[in-house]
């Protein structure tokens, strides 16, 4: 009941802020411009639209879940809100967890409307396209694979958000903000820091890289969106690893960030 009252009005605060709007419109419009730049590529419209389509909807989420999730506590302790908040039966733990899960809200709505209308606009491209030039594209336009894409999508949009509010539980939003950003470029390229023991002499930084690979969040999973497009096949069996990954590093860094919140002097 608590959990749910504060993610409501995590909800409802984030839905009436300019940010998310603004936002939201440039995704739409990009996903428009998307489609005006396929139709001045002949053969590869299907393919463009999903390219910038998918990516857009990856790297707003991205802005929303970084900028929303760094004050989310933050402003409550800079507003001293928070001394209301806790003096209610509402423990820390809870506030913390509440307000997750009220982002994690707002960016499924986000990523569903932002499928919804690339969905439409694929729809619309199927439709208008001959029997041939359908023919051509390596993977059908309304093609429901790309749901898969949508689910990491959101899946890695939670852990920034769970990284993000780890961070904000300690720092201020600067702060938190740029080690978020730099975890997020970090976890993009996890995978090389595995291999650098085959160039480095230095065995001390060998297992320094080694213990980052395993610490450090990977993200380079949850990008499907290439292999989808070109109709290639994604195991459902990989999903269901990748979605486990992001549950195990969600629920540590919630739990983290509950502890710190917790021990962390308010007055």
């Amino acid at each position: 009941m608590v959990l749910s009252a504060i993610a409501l009005s995590v909800f409802r605060e984030s839905v009436r802020d300019k940010v998310f709007y603004n936002l939201l419109l440039f995704a739409v419009l990009l996903v428009g411009a998307s489609f005006l730049m396929g139709q001045m590529t002949a053969g590869q419209d299907v393919k463009i639209i999903k390219d910038l389509g998918l990516a857009a909807t990856s790297l707003f989420g991205l802005f929303i879940a970084v900028f929303v999730g760094i004050g989310l506590v933050w402003k409550e302790v800079e507003r001293r809100s928070v001394y209301s908040l806790i003096a209610k039966p509402i423990r820390r733990p809870e506030l913390v967890l509440g307000k997750y899960l009220g982002l994690a809200l707002t960016l499924l709505c986000n990523v569903v409307v932002m499928a919804a209308v690339l969905y439409a606009l694929l729809a619309y491209m199927n439709w208008a396209a001959s029997e041939g030039l359908r023919r051509s594209w390596e993977a059908p336009a309304v093609d429901p694979a790309l749901l898969k894409v949508f689910l990491l999508i959101y899946a890695q949009l939670l852990l920034v958000t769970a990284i993000a509010l780890f961070f904000s539980t300690f720092s201020g939003p600067m702060v938190a903000a740029v080690l978020t950003f730099g975890l997020y470029v970090i976890g993009h390229f996890n995978a090389d820091l595995k291999h650098f023991d085959a160039v480095l002499t230095s065995q001390p930084l060998v297992w320094l890289l080694r213990v980052m690979y395993y610490v450090l969040p990977n993200l380079a999973p949850f990008d499907i969106k290439a292999p989808v497009v070109h109709g290639q096949a994604v195991a459902g069996g990989y999903i269901a690893m990748t979605l486990a990954y992001a549950g195990v590093y969600i629920a540590v860094l919630l739990v983290g960030g509950a502890i710190i919140f917790s021990r962390r002097d308010l007055k």
